[in-house]
């Protein structure tokens, strides 16, 4: 059966060639300029208040842009950006331990298996020092030595320190530094917030994104938006497996409305899996915890030796404990990236070595840490993920090994974008988790919030400049062909939401669906059961729009209504997933496909056939294939090896 077909390559023309390491700032020199009194002129509209929108309104509107920034959330401080935990990297090499921004690029090509760009990773190694400044004189309040110096821990898949931390809420503190900036330039008259409001259109006008149709969350209306540039920054699309550590409002809508509208969705079967996660407690849940990657600094993952041993993890004796990170790979252990612990983790449970409920789990003990550093010393590092996971299970860490397990967590396809983080689609740009650009198979832990502001403090500002230099572009208005087409687009899809008045309710569709993706396109994939997947997702898409149920109105608050129009969409990506998965025959990142494995069990790359960007455009009957090679100048692909 065809399930795609094959367009003409895509490139990314805006990179320039010539030595990695004076890309960027030849970029920076290239690009044309916009002249402060003109920036007046031109408006800009985000979409997402995360740490990349936040960041990005902030610096924009800072530079003298008129900023329109919208989010669903009630307010703009609670994107999820605020969930993350461990820390965020930076080249400081503060521990002298031998860090530099060219081994930041090292090691996050090689943690994305070989399937990110140079040019992209190397520029966010570079900015990546300039955060933690940006983030000082902000207020943030890293972690911070006896000495006052700003502390580091390590993290996955490296073997230097260059994590700056705040406890176990980064997230927040770098969120709570860009809402700052923000509420700064609100209170100016430079941007114009609009919270509870949800993007369910991009406006495409000429051939450029002029502006967005969004719902008003409260009230029900629908309105436009125009501007001379939008940016998206709406996070990933890790939902689409229902359960996740991701907050539940969090949804694929902004990025997938763009994507059918023309701009290339990449890689979309590139999820991450967290191997630190706080196991399913039962089918009541509609999400998963995580914890914090950084506790695998001190804490130690093991399961007993002997398939069913339903001892308590006191009574198994050191003798009977397979430390099996520790054991397979030695020159890492614990810290291995994260795609290699959660693979790790299932097949230690697979074996019916796994602990808890269902066997689906594994202990992180951080007895020997306690002696070694004493209680205090812990409570310190990691005291409220510790408070966090007794409040959640009921167990004192403390006392008892903690249990974990694998889980959706970040999604490192996205919108395709060139090096200037525009998209396919002129005037559409996408920033931080929305796009694809740097973490290729696998993202390396504490890089997601680097990324989110580097894009938005310090990318993006400098490139969106290149395309508003043409601007302002022709004033539109409501009644504009292009404009009245989107907005009743949004009408009908509403209406027709509403009109199947069905039996079966919004969530267990969903839960369904994310079941079918978690079993057939999450950790461990195989072409029969990516098949099998593919007819049971669109059986089940066409069963949703003749059997779901959404009570109430579209004039009024109706989180059925948001909730219904986010899982219609995710049917669809899924789809597309599913056809991304079966497409890719090797084993890469956290993909791992059955039939391409090493004799000892390990992932095995297809470098020959698959080293490039999968960037698919959206058509009726079936997608359009646009493969974009990557180049290897300075990290050649190897075998990724952590033993």
């Amino acid at each position: 059966m065809e399930l795609y077909r094959e367009g003409e390559p895509i490139q990314d023309k805006a990179a320039p060639d010539g030595p990695v390491e004076t890309r960027w700032e030849r970029r920076k020199f290239s690009a044309k300029l916009v002249n402060p009194a003109n920036r007046r002129k031109l408006t800009v509209i985000v979409v997402g208040t995360g740490l990349a929108g936040g960041s990005a309104a902030a610096t924009l509107a800072e530079a003298g842009y008129r900023v329109r920034s919208y989010c669903y959330q009630d307010s703009p401080r609670r994107a999820h950006s605020i969930a993350a935990q461990g820390g965020i990297n930076a080249a400081k090499n503060y521990r002298n331990d031998g860090d530099s921004v060219y081994r930041l690029f090292y090691d996050t090509v090689k943690g994305g298996d070989f399937r990110a760009r140079e040019s992209n990773v190397y520029r966010l190694a570079e900015v990546s020092a300039n955060i933690i400044d940006q983030c000082v004189a902000q207020g943030v309040p890293f972690a911070r030595e006896y000495g006052g110096l700003l502390d580091n821990r390590s993290f996955g898949g490296t073997q230097v320190s260059r994590t700056f931390y705040a406890r176990g809420q980064t997230g927040q503190q770098l969120l709570l530094g860009a809402y700052q900036a923000m509420e700064r330039q609100i209170a100016a008259g430079n941007i114009e917030m609009n919270a509870r409001h949800e993007m369910l259109e991009l406006i495409v006008v000429d051939g450029r994104a002029r502006g967005i149709v969004v719902r008003d969350l409260v009230t029900g209306e629908i309105t436009t938006d125009f501007a001379d540039a939008v940016v998206l920054a709406s996070g990933g699309y890790g939902n689409v497996f229902f359960l996740s550590t991701n907050a539940k409002g969090c949804n694929v809508t902004a990025t997938w409305r763009a994507h059918r509208k023309g701009a290339l969705f990449a890689n979309p079967c590139y999820t991450q899996i967290h191997p630190t996660c706080i196991p399913e407690s039962g089918k009541h849940q509609s999400k998963l915890t995580l914890m914090s990657e950084s506790l695998r600094n001190d804490g130690r993952v093991w399961v007993p030796q002997r398939a069913g041993d339903n001892r308590a993890p006191g009574d198994i004796p050191e003798s009977e404990r397979d430390y099996y990170l520790e054991r397979i790979y030695p020159a890492f252990g614990n810290l291995v990236p994260r795609d290699i612990a959660s693979r790790a983790a299932k097949n230690v449970c697979d074996e019916g070595r796994g602990v808890g409920p269902g066997g689906l789990g594994v202990y992180l003990d951080f007895a020997d840490a306690i002696q070694r550093l004493g209680r205090h010393t812990v409570e310190e590092k990691y005291g409220n993920l510790f408070e966090m996971y007794q409040r959640i299970t009921g167990e004192d860490p403390y006392q008892v090994p903690m249990r974990i397990y694998p889980a959706v967590h970040y999604t490192m396809g996205g919108l395709w974008v060139d090096y200037d983080l525009q998209s396919t689609i002129p005037g559409l740009f996408v920033v931080g988790e929305a796009n694809f650009s740097d973490h290729g198979a696998n993202r390396l832990g504490a890089s997601a919030l680097m990324q989110g502001l580097a894009d938005g403090y310090f990318v993006l500002p400098n490139t969106i400049s290149n395309y508003l230099a043409a601007g302002p572009f022709d004033k539109l208005t409501v009644d504009h062909p292009e404009v009245v087409e989107a907005r009743q687009a949004v009408t009908e899809r509403v209406k027709r939401l509403l009109a199947v008045n069905g039996d079966r309710t919004v969530d267990s569709f969903h839960r369904e669906l994310g079941h079918l993706m978690w079993e057939y396109c999450g950790m461990e994939r195989t072409e029969e059961g990516l098949t099998k997947a593919l007819g049971l997702v669109r059986g089940l898409r066409d069963e949703f729009w003749s059997r779901v149920k959404v009570p109430g109105t579209g004039e009024e608050l109706n989180q059925n209504l948001e909730r219904a129009g986010r899982v219609a969409d995710f049917f669809e990506l899924a789809e597309l997933m599913c056809i991304d998965a079966l497409h890719r025959r090797e084993s890469c990142g956290g993909h791992f496909r059955a039939e391409s494995q090493t004799p000892d069990g390990e992932a095995l790359r297809n470098d020959d056939e698959f080293s490039y960007v999968a960037a698919w455009e959206y058509a009726t009957g079936m997608p359009v294939l646009h493969k974009e090679e990557l180049d290897f100048e300075y990290v050649h692909p190897s075998t990724r090896s952590y033993k």
